[in-house]
């Protein structure tokens, strides 16, 4: 399978009200540098045709953080889950007919060869969408993976929604995808947000695709997509 042209969405438009700052979460710093800092260096790595920073919360400021910076902006105005964010690139990329990688911002310890893996894993595979997972031992709070008997996906099922032998699952979702981003934005408006938080979830979009579309990448390090959302895991990443 050819690759295919290549564009990266970051995720940054959060508050991370567990963080009790009044910056936004991804300007808080691993390494003396903002950690969304890290994701973008991960990202120009790909030499994306275009890469997009959703920002929302205290914009301005993520925007000057990262002026220097070769990198779009779109504006989530209000905070209505990711695939909400997601939408908001559709005039970005409008046109563009490639793979469409969704980072966050708020992991910053993602790596070149794990990210390389996904995007190769997704073309060999010729899939729609693909996801990475990882194994926890302790994957409270995290949505399991849940395979066929043949060992492909078959849903997610978040925590909260999770029943006993969902939750002896420890394969979980990293929240890191790549798209075929024509099928992305035909399937993108079929997400609702019938859940407790009233919000559009990308990982919905799983959804609304035949298994033999969807591929999964485990990386065995799962110290990288460790995501920060309290002051003490901030503190545990810079050490």
């Amino acid at each position: 399978m050819s690759e295919k042209p290549l564009a990266i969405s970051i995720l940054a438009a959060g508050k991370g009200t567990r963080m009790n700052s009044s910056i936004p979460k991804v300007l808080h710093k691993i390494n003396n540098r903002p950690m969304i800092s890290s994701v973008i260096s991960i990202s120009k790595k790909f030499n994306p045709e275009k890469l997009i920073a959703i920002v929302g919360y205290k914009k301005n400021l993520v925007i000057d953080a990262l002026k220097d910076d070769e990198v779009i902006f779109v504006t989530q105005k209000e905070q209505k889950g990711t695939a909400h964010a997601i939408q908001q690139c559709n005039k970005e990329l409008e046109g563009f007919d490639g793979n469409l990688l969704v980072l966050s911002g708020d992991v910053p310890l993602i790596t070149k060869d794990t990210i390389n893996s996904l995007i190769s894993s997704h073309n060999q595979n010729g899939s729609k969408a693909s996801m990475l997972t990882t194994i926890f031992k302790n994957p409270t709070g995290y949505g399991r993976i849940v395979r066929n008997s043949n060992k492909t996906f078959k849903k997610i099922v978040e925590h909260k929604d999770a029943n006993n032998e969902d939750m002896q699952i420890n394969e979980i979702n990293a929240g890191i995808y790549i798209f075929d981003s024509r099928t992305l934005f035909e399937k993108i408006n079929l997400i609702k947000n019938k859940n407790t938080q009233n919000e559009y979830y990308i990982v919905d979009i799983f959804n609304f695709l035949d298994s033999n579309e969807i591929s999964i990448y485990k990386t065995k390090n799962s110290s990288e997509i460790a995501g920060v959302n309290t002051k003490s895991q901030l503190l545990k990443m810079n050490q």
